[in-house]
């Protein structure tokens, strides 16, 4: 019975329907399901497939965006019965689009798709300086930074990251990750950053990987 629900669940979530996947979500429990396997088996679930797809330019932005507006719906339904049930994130990453740089589409996607994958995400914002990144990441306990720039005159600050994690020695126990537009493979290694991921659902997988 509860494999019928938990299908629906991430059915409902791929077509973006926050309102029935809330319900469902709130059926489930009633039922019984465990909210760990409503989180994994519905809703992580259905956000990966959509995360799949994204990839694959099945689907766009916009209904991603509704997708991941119906699993955090579902999953603020969750939370105080994943926290009783002792249920961890998999791991934390901070996030933030790089100082002198306003854009924030990218990095809110990469944020649902992390998520969407059981990850913790601290969200720093846009225009965020350097040692903002680096001192969250201390004080939260991150394995991983991910940095998003939209512009050619930002892209440079990333640097300055990979260098503020030396100068406050950690730099061996993080990951800096890096992505938008017109940042590529070839930057991150000039920099000296981990990886360069294309798109939100690559980012996300790299993540996880990473906080294992």
């Amino acid at each position: 019975m509860s494999i019928a629900i938990l299908n629906e669940i991430s059915e409902n979530l791929q077509k973006g329907k926050a309102k029935i996947v809330v319900e469902l979500v709130q059926k489930a429990l009633d039922e019984g399901v465990s909210a760990n396997d409503i989180l994994n088996e519905g809703l992580l679930a259905g956000m990966s497939i959509i995360g799949e797809k994204f990839k694959n330019d099945e689907v766009y932005v916009p209904e991603v965006l509704v997708a991941a507006r119906a699993m955090n719906k579902g999953a603020i339904l969750l939370k105080p019965h994943l926290a009783a049930a002792g249920v961890e994130a998999t791991g934390k990453v901070v996030i933030g689009t790089v100082q002198g740089d306003l854009h924030d589409i990218g990095k809110n996607l990469v944020k649902m798709m992390l998520e969407g994958k059981g990850l913790e995400v601290i969200d720093l914002g846009a225009d965020v300086a350097p040692e903002t990144f680096i001192q969250t990441a201390i004080d939260q306990n991150c394995k991983v930074i991910c940095l998003s720039a939209l512009l050619t005159t930002t892209m440079g600050v990333m640097e300055d990251v990979v260098k503020k994690a030396e100068e406050m020695g950690v730099r061996d126990q993080l990951k800096i990750m890096i992505g938008g537009a017109p940042v590529s493979a070839e930057f991150c290694a000039k920099i000296g950053a981990d990886i360069y991921t294309p798109d939100a659902a690559s980012a996300a997988d790299v993540a996880v990987e990473f906080c294992k």
